[in-house]
């Protein structure tokens, strides 16, 4: 399925590397309330067992959100599409030990994230995030879309990549080749010495200065691209189409999946195992993700912020997939960064557990 995207951006406009133009905020905020509600309406239709329960909240500090929960859908057994406009005078140290520059200025965020949780484990648990700050005269851009399979096929990893490789394509066709890797190292459990799903795309800090890799890592893979590719100054209205972009890219990438495996018959079996390789998704968000950290450490609403968790999760002291199982094909495999478009061996590991498409 081609996802419906904007057209091709012009070039960069005078704003590269200056503050942020008139109507920022505004425009930004826009943006993702709007993606809130346009996702939500098609996981509604989608589901076609639950609604969106909506809470607006306040946050004592400044600002203050919508979230929106399912719980016990046809689908979906949980999922929660957020929104949050916030502001204050000091941002945490989470944002400060990225961009010191900041300090001392009055900041505001606004952004939207999602995590799904299917019921049958067939279909992959996903994430997006995308989000915008301001702190006096620094502003940047940040997000990303992550998938996580627990019984996996090559082909919908395959398309999951594909659709966001097209949208970063519309603003520059350098950005994923960065924006890949960088979600490969993000999206990782240092602890467990594995990703948490098949990745996707994620970046941040993006300022418009050129500089596509801004991560914590600067030997991996993402930094090594980014040195050889050199300097793409963006101006704001390009990273502002680049979110855009990708953000409306989520329902064709995720959708035809869902509709694809939803009916898959599945056994006690499969449920234990997707119920095991939740906790890892739990570790993942509890002990690394910056989002999770940078709400907490804002004051802001808990049960928003956490609920990214899944409704149910196990773990099991030593356990290891049975060798050539499907299982252990998920943690040897689609829990390593792969390049899911030029390898030919994905095929043949696949292949044997009917894996493919």
């Amino acid at each position: 399925m081609v996802p419906t995207l904007i057209g091709k951006v012009m070039g960069a406009s005078e704003n590269v590397g200056q503050g942020p133009p008139p109507h920022s905020r505004e425009r930004a905020r826009e943006l993702v309330l709007g993606l809130q509600d346009e996702i939500c309406n098609e996981l509604e239709s989608l589901d076609g067992g639950q609604s969106f329960r909506t809470d607006s909240w306040e946050r004592p500090e400044g600002g203050g959100g919508r979230s929106k929960v399912m719980r016990e859908g046809r689908v979906f057994e949980q999922g929660g599409v957020n929104f949050s406009e916030v502001h204050g005078e000091e941002l945490p140290p989470s944002i400060l030990n990225q961009r010191p520059e900041a300090k001392g200025h009055p900041w505001f965020a606004t952004g939207t994230s999602m995590v799904l949780h299917p019921r049958n484990p067939y279909v992959p648990t996903i994430h997006l995030n995308y989000r915008y700050f301001e702190a006096g005269p620094v502003w940047w851009f940040g997000g990303g879309a992550d998938l996580t399979p627990f019984y996996p096929y090559l082909e919908d990893a395959r398309h999951f990549h594909r659709v966001h490789k097209q949208a970063c394509d519309t603003v520059g066709p350098e950005l994923h080749k960065v924006f890949k890797p960088w979600c490969d190292e993000y999206f990782y459990l240092k602890h467990r010495g594995e990703t948490r799903g098949v990745g996707g795309i994620f970046y941040d800090y993006q300022d418009g200065s050129g500089v596509l890799y801004k991560g914590q890592n600067p030997e991996g893979p993402a930094a090594q691209v980014s040195r050889e590719l050199g300097p793409h100054p963006k101006s704001w209205d390009q990273l502002f189409e680049l979110a855009k972009a990708c953000g409306k890219a989520f329902l064709p990438a995720y959708v035809p999946i869902v509709e694809k495996r939803q009916q898959q018959a599945y056994c006690d079996r499969e449920r234990q195992f997707q119920l095991y390789r939740r906790g890892r998704y739990a570790e993942f968000n509890l002990v690394w993700d910056r989002g999770t950290i940078f709400g907490l450490q804002t004051n802001g609403r808990t049960e928003s912020i956490l609920m990214s968790l899944p409704p149910l999760a196990r773990w099991e002291y030593g356990y290891v997939a049975p060798a050539d199982s499907r299982e252990a094909l998920l943690t040897d495999l689609f829990t390593r960064p792969q390049n899911w478009f030029e390898d030919s061996t994905l095929e043949e590991r696949c292949r044997p557990h009917q894996a493919v498409d």
